[in-house]
């Protein structure tokens, strides 16, 4: 039985989207489906069996796309295993230490019985879109903090899970 997984991100200046990427990528060498989509452009989840929601973080909140992708399709995600990441932190932090998930996002996941969260560090680097994060780059406070061993890591835990719940519905 083959699965299809919708990894769906909300990002400002393209960091959370290879994440994302990297998240399908890892799935689709397990025997995945994984599908790569912007949040704001998922009209349906019919045709996924799961689905990860990744946002990138913007003054503790999770970008807007990721945000409005839950609330629209709140009903469907409900009835599906769904895991979601962050990514923010312009440290080392994340590599570090496990973060929680922000209040918004903790919210969802009681909502939507979500599997897991987690948060890696995030980038940016000249050329960024925004006031702030011009800001943040003019202060020297910008870089790449993504670990893409953990969000591998990561990722294979999710397809691990994703094995276990087909092989016990085979079974059943």
């Amino acid at each position: 039985m083959e699965q299809k997984v919708l990894v769906a991100y909300g990002t400002a200046n393209g960091s959370t989207q290879e994440i994302a990427g990297t998240v399908a990528e890892v799935l689709r060498t397990t025997g995945i489906t994984a599908e790569v989509l912007p949040a704001r452009s998922v009209t349906e989840l019919d045709r996924y069996e799961a689905v990860v929601v990744g946002g990138a973080l913007y003054a503790g909140r999770w970008h807007k796309d990721a945000r409005r992708f839950v609330r629209r399709h709140r009903g469907a995600l409900a009835h599906r295993p769904v895991w979601f990441f962050s990514s923010g932190p312009l440290d080392s932090t994340a590599s570090r230490r496990g973060i929680p998930p922000v209040p918004g996002v903790k919210r969802a996941m009681a909502r939507l019985d979500a599997r897991g969260h987690v948060t890696f560090g995030g980038c940016l680097t000249e050329g960024a879109h925004g006031r702030i994060a011009r800001m943040i780059l003019r202060d020297g406070k910008g870089g790449d903090f993504r670990d893409f061993a953990a969000i591998e890591h990561w990722a294979a835990g999710v397809a691990k899970e994703l094995g276990a719940m087909t092989h016990r519905a085979q079974r059943s």
